[in-house]
């Protein structure tokens, strides 16, 4: 190959990047530099080539492996400068540039930073480190919201009550605590809380902590978006109010415009005020004004007043500003003498008091200019006269229109007393010189140099558009943006820089309030977008035309060289060599590493020596054995990185080890631990086995775990038997824990050396985080698909299996398409089966796994038949129903089918089409498929189908209707046909049935219906009517029949005119078929009610169930004779069955236990009972189905209760027996003439006999000749008078009496007197 096809010019791989820093630290510019012959680099400060002998501790170069670089160290302001690169060969020579800005805080009397003090504090004997953690990083507000920034500060050694200055910068300016700023330090955090934001609050904030040691500094950006606006597309709101001029009758008002016009040119400006103390604003101008920059007159002299402005636009107005700070209207001398030093106003204003010098008229003013000139004002300053010992001098103010010498003066009535003055009411157009005289009270001086002509107009023009704007990749959401500056630019504001997505055409901008720079980073970029950028210069005249469009530049890191590799161990070891393995950086520079570099040197008695390459190519692997060392030597090694931006840093120098062969029976320690699938639960672990096997091969693994921080004695095993992968997943972690990991490898002779331990790994399951998911699309291919949302441009998702990455594609397929990422399965077989997993570099760890298992396999394989040969699923077999008329519908549904879906009817393998017999229709909405017939023939016998497509997919369904199956489809069918003819004249809806009432009456009934009036109904009962309804009143009702009839009026109450009604039991004489016949002129129905037999035992088991049911509970009495039991029921019939149980058997009936009805009670009477009677007794009603029994315990105190009331009744039933009694035979009145005997005879019982006492007149008389009383047989006792007289006449009571009671019988005895005997007496 001809040599000189592989030369070319040098090219900047990686260019040197501009860098902005605090004064006191140090700075490094790199670049990489590609070419053949390998170019020769030389530094230029200013186009001054840099010696780096002669300033040594000032400047040092380096060059290694194509990359180039130069440090500054404690830069100072001398070293702001542009720095340029330059690499040339023999091809050629080629430059790129970079700037160096230093800078300093600035407080508030503009002082520098202390430089930082080192070594220890002399108050503490201490030396404090600081460090700035949890920082605020870019922020971005709005308008009108309230943010706040915070760091957490530590501070080592912590000191009690120890306090450092913490102090807050926005562009380096020095913030105070405010309204708008709130600053907070609790001890360990700073914080500081803009309240209300406003785009003046935009820029850079530095926390800058201070101790007695030094201080360290931390910066981030704070971008503040315009507020929504009231009116669409209406500008964004002016910024940076402020008052440049002040005077007694003016304050002239500044401001900058905002970056947004809302999409139409800004029209101009109002300015507004208000005066200190109220809430009132009034607008300055009636008109807008263009120029950022306005007087504002008519205000009262010694008044404070504060300013806003708003823009305004074709569509509306912006918000307010920011108000401005309050100023006083007054003469800036006034002002000067009341604040007792110099005002900072355009100048020093210094003002004295000397002696005054009498008689003294004052000099001329010297250096009048128009510092000032606008088409509103014209402002003139100057300085006093030279003259010492003046008094107190003023000025009068005159003009003069070029071209005449007519000179008017401006100020005629008081003249000024600070050398500084604004003209209004010129003509705009005209031109204009100016002069000033001094005066005091000896007199006015003479006139100084006029100026020279001045045209009152706007001399400031609006700036010439930026160029050369030149974007450059910085993070993954940043851009640093730089351009020329404009050309011709007087009193330069700044820049607004804007950005658009290529193509978009839509621009915002990147910064809100102007830099005064021409580099600037652009945040809040979308990673991976391409965007071109535009600039556009503002001064108090306007906005310039943008800046050309930027190249467009991809937003994504920018590469840099990787960090150093760390953790150098020994694997290995032979006599003349040692395999080494480190672990991968920490930070790689945004691009993968493309290999590492190793360095070794030979440590004799404690002494180092000289670095050597042990590598000239790089090495991809971790591991890497370094050859041609010498036995018994120490040597100490060194790694570096290397990727696309250059090689980096070396890593620390290793341990000493020691060049001697390994003779251990055990392996060494497995190396190249890896964690993936960070869960809240669980990891997988990777390791790379021994290098060293021992003496023989490796057969396991053993893996340990430990809290991170926890002591070397916590270290446990996670498996007790040893793992024969190189990988495992560690389960059933603490949520939120830290934790470190080992392995160590066995073989036949024991455990070997252990690896070294993982970084610490927090269990927890990272939000966003996303796993391996398993699908089948709709051509049965099978894959498994990764999703990760934290993907950069440069981040590649890396498929292994069994944890190797996979590199043969025979058999899977891998797409990569945005963040997403699938593995689809060729042919799908057994061999396919392991774990799945996926890693997706240049991300925080994102992955997952996925086990394809023998089960799982199979069941993937049947879902993909289903998709490649669909079935369309169906809600519904095919089946058969009657519909009215004998109707046949033949139906089924279908899941879901759509519009494009068709069936084909099959009967007996003969396509059926629509037509007289056929009815066919398929509603696709809710995929019901009907064929409808209307009726059934015996050519019809046989088997139907559906087939069903949508697409490629299919189905069918069959019903077989032969035999037995079709000829009852086809009677049923008949059938119902009758049934609707039948329905078309009157008919029984329900058919005549009977029900049972509460009160146990039995009616008859049915339901009818398509009645009307000439409709009449029968009531037959064995062939005779016994009712007829007619002219019926409804078209569809129950007809009615009581078969237990009422019976005429038993008697009537008195109390009531209601009819007491005597029922009838129904008994077996109504039992029979009855009938009821419907009939008018369109047809008629009968139906009929079998009664007899089996249908009266039904009816009456019925009724006995109600009767059972209305059953109380079974209840327990006493009576003279032994003990009762009893229930009541609502209705008795005579056919009703019972039987009684004692203990669960039936009760054989005696003379001493006997049961019985009285009335509507059953009772069971137990004469003279016994304990022995004691138990369980119960009633079951036999209704013929389970019957119903009532139960009730006859023992314990309920037996003793019972059986004593019954000892009770049975005394006194043979008390009231054996007691004395009159039986009877004495009449209540005995009417008898004088002289007549009286014989009265009356029976007497009792036991023992009782005694019979008489009485007379309540007197007891005894037995004489006259009154003959007797007592015969203990029964019988009789009375006899004689001959009765009048003295006979009187009440007599005859008294018996025993020990079981007395009784008494009375009767009343009167004798008259014949007539015959009464007029013999007269």
């Amino acid at each position: 190959m001809n040599e000189d096809s592989l030369m070319h010019t040098p090219e900047f791989v990686i260019k040197p990047r501009s860098h902005t820093v605090w004064e006191k630290q140090c700075v490094r510019l790199h670049c990489t530099v590609s070419g053949w012959p390998d170019p020769r680099v030389v530094w230029y400060k200013n186009n001054v080539a840099i010696d780096p002998v002669g300033h040594g501790d000032k400047y040092k170069l380096e060059s290694k492996y194509n990359m180039h670089s130069l440090e500054i160290n404690r830069c100072d302001f001398d070293d702001t400068a542009q720095y340029r690169v330059s690499a040339m060969n023999s091809k050629g020579e080629l430059s790129s540039f970079a700037s160096v800005v230093v800078k300093r805080f600035k407080g508030d009397m503009d002082e520098s930073l202390p430089s930082a003090r080192h070594g220890p504090v002399c108050e503490y004997g201490v030396n404090f480190k600081t460090h700035i953690v949890d920082k605020f990083g870019v922020t971005f507000g709005r308008e009108g919201e309230t943010i706040s920034l915070g760091c957490t500060v530590i501070i080592s050694p912590a000191l009690h009550r120890y306090q450092p200055e913490i102090q807050w910068y926005r562009d380096d300016v020095l913030l105070s605590p405010s309204k708008w700023y709130n600053m907070h330090w609790s001890g360990d955090h700073a914080t500081m809380t803009l309240t209300h934001l406003n785009k003046e609050d935009e820029g850079l904030y530095t926390l800058r902590v201070t101790t007695k040691s030094g201080y360290e500094t931390y910066s981030a950006y704070v971008f503040v978006r315009d507020s929504e606006a009231e009116v669409e597309r209406a500008p964004g709101a002016p910024l940076d109010v402020r008052c440049l001029d002040a005077n007694k009758d003016y304050i002239i008002v500044t401001w900058k415009q905002p970056a947004v016009d809302g999409g139409d040119s800004i029209l101009g400006y109002f300015v507004d005020r208000c005066e200190v103390g109220t809430n009132h604003w009034v607008q300055c101008n009636d008109t807008p004004v263009k120029f950022a920059r306005f007087p504002v007159t008519g205000l009262v002299e010694g008044r404070s007043y504060m300013f806003r402005v708003r823009a305004v636009n074709q569509n509306g107005m912006s918000h307010p500003s920011r108000v401005s700070e309050p100023v006083a209207a007054m003469d800036p001398s006034d002002r000067a003498r009341i604040r007792g030093a110099s005002a900072p106003w355009t100048g020093q204003i210094i003002v004295t008091e000397e002696e005054p010098a009498e008689g003294i008229v004052p000099g001329r003013p010297l250096e009048l200019q128009v510092t000032e000139a606008t088409k509103n004002y014209v402002v003139l300053s100057w300085k006093p006269p030279g003259d010492k010992g003046l008094e107190g001098v003023m000025y009068y103010v005159e003009k003069c229109v070029a071209g005449s010498d007519t000179w008017q003066r401006v100020n005629t009535e008081i003249p000024v007393k600070s050398p500084r003055f604004a003209l209004f009411d010129l003509a705009e157009g005209n031109s204009y010189s100016f002069r000033v005289r001094c005066c005091n009270a000896a007199g006015v001086g003479e006139p100084s140099d006029p100026t020279e002509a001045t045209t009152v107009g706007d001399k400031l023009d609006i700036p010439s558009a930026p160029s050369k704007v030149v974007p450059i990749r910085n993070t993954d959401t940043s851009v640093v943006v730089s351009w020329q500056a404009s050309s011709e630019a007087k009193e330069l504001v700044g820049y607004y820089i804007e950005a658009s997505v290529l193509d978009s055409n839509e621009w915002e901008p990147c910064n809100n309030k102007p830099v005064n720079v021409t580099r600037f980073i652009c945040h809040g970029l979308t990673t991976g977008e391409k965007y071109v950028f535009r600039v556009r210069a503002v001064n108090a005249a306007g906005l310039s035309q943008f800046s050309p469009e930027s190249e467009p530049v991809e937003v994504k890191a920018a590469i840099a060289s990787p960090a150093p590799p760390y953790g150098i161990t020994v694997l290995e070891c032979v006599f003349d060599s040692m395999v080494l393995s480190w672990k991968q950086p920490t930070f790689i520079g945004g691009a993968d590493i493309t290999g590492y570099f190793v360095d070794y040197r030979e440590v004799i008695d404690g002494v180092t020596g000289k670095w050597h390459e042990a590598n000239i190519r790089s090495i991809s692997e971790r591991a890497y054995r370094v050859s041609d060392l010498k036995e018994k030597r120490k040597y100490q090694f060194q790694v570096r990185a290397a990727n696309m931006a250059g090689v980096g840093i070396p890593s620390l120098p290793s341990d000493t080890f020691l060049c001697e062969e390994w003779t251990i029976a055990v392996p060494g320690p497995p190396h190249d631990l890896q964690v993936r699938e960070v869960r809240s639960d669980s990891l997988v672990l990777l390791w790379k086995p021994p290098v060293y096997q021992g003496r023989d091969p490796v057969n396991g693994f053993y893996i340990d775990i430990k809290e991170a921080d926890a002591p070397v004695e916590a270290w446990k095993g996670v498996n007790t038997k040893a793992n024969e992968k190189t990988f495992f997943k560690i389960k059933n972690l603490k949520e939120g824990g830290n934790f470190v990991f080992r392995v160590r490898a066995q073989n036949k002779a024991g455990v070997g050396q252990t690896s070294e331990e993982t970084e610490p790994v927090i269990a927890v399951t990272k939000p966003g985080t996303k796993e391996i998911v398993v699908d089948v699309d709709d051509d049965g291919v099978i894959s498994l698909n990764f999703e990760s949302c934290d993907t950069t441009p440069d981040s590649k998702f890396v498929w292994s299996k069994n944890y190797e990455e996979i590199e043969d594609t025979s058999r899977l397929t891998i797409e990569t398409k945005g963040n997403k990422s699938k593995t689809i399965f060729n042919t799908p077989a057994e061999e396919d089966i392991g774990i799945y997993s996926c890693i997706v570099t240049h991300t925080d760890g994102a992955s997952s796994s996925y086990t394809l298992s023998e089960e799982e396999l199979k069941r993937l394989l049947e879902v993909s038949h289903d998709h490649k040969f669909p079935v369309i699923p169906l809600k519904s077999e095919l089946a058969v129903e009657l519909l009215e008329k004998g109707k046949v519908r033949f139906w089924l549904q279908a899941d879901k089918m759509s519009a494009n879906g068709k069936v084909d009817y099959i009967f007996n393998d003969n396509l059926i089409s629509q037509g007289d017999k056929y009815k066919l229709n398929f509603d696709k909405n809710t995929g019901v498929i009907e064929m409808i017939m209307d009726s059934l023939t015996p050519a019809d016998e046989g088997t139907f189908t559906f087939k069903l497509q949508d697409g490629k997919a299919t189905n069918q369904s069959s019903l077989v209707l032969i035999g037995d199956v079709f000829k009852e489809l086809q009677k049923e069918s008949e059938f119902q046909m009758k049934e609707w003819v039948r329905k078309q004249g009157p008919h029984f809806i329900e058919y005549l049935g009977y029900e049972v009432t509460p009160e146990c009456c039995v009616v008859l009934k049915c339901k009818v219906g398509n009645m009307k009036k000439d409709t009449s109904a029968l009531w037959y009962k064995d062939g005779q009517e016994i009712k007829a309804d007619e002219n019926l009143g409804f078209t569809e009702g129950v007809l009615k029949l009581e078969i237990a009839q009422r019976d005429s009026p038993a008697d009537k109450a008195d109390y009531a005119d209601d009819i007491i009604w005597r029922r009838l039991k129904i008994s077996k004489k109504d039992s029979g078929v009855y009938e009821v016949v419907l009939k008018d002129d369109r047809g008629k129905d009968t139906s009929t009610l079998n009664l007899t037999d089996k249908g009266f035992k039904d009816l009456m088991n019925e009724v006995f169930s109600f009767i059972a049911n209305s059953s109380t509970p079974l209840k327990i009495t006493s009576t003279e004779n032994g003990i009762r039991l009893y229930t009541f029921v609502s209705y008795y019939n005579d056919l009703l069955q019972v039987t009684w149980h004692y203990k669960d058997s039936a009760i054989s009936f005696s003379d001493r236990i006997k049961s019985g009805v009285v009335g509507e009670q059953l009772w069971l009477q137990i004469s003279e009972p016994s304990e022995k009677d004691m138990g369980k007794y119960a009633i079951e009603f036999n209704d013929g189905k389970g019957g119903l029994r009532r139960t009730v315990e006859l023992s314990g105190q309920a037996f003793d209760d019972a059986f004593a009331e019954f000892q009770r009744l049975k005394a006194a039933a043979i008390a009231e027996r054996s007691r004395a009694r009159v039986a009877g035979g004495l009449p209540d009145v005995v009417t008898i003439q004088e002289g007549k005997a009286l014989n009265l005879t009356c029976n007497i019982s009792g036991d023992p006999v009782p005694e019979v006492t008489w009485l007379k007149n309540d007197r007891e008389i005894t037995s004489d000749e006259h009154c003959i009383l007797k007592f015969e047989s203990g029964k019988f006792a009789s009375f006899t008078i004689t001959g009765v007289n009048i003295s006979d006449s009187g009440k007599y009571s005859i008294l018996v009496k025993n020990k079981y009671g007395t009784e008494s019988g009375d009767f009343t005895v009167s004798v008259f007197i014949s007539e015959g005997a009464a007029s013999k007496k007269k």
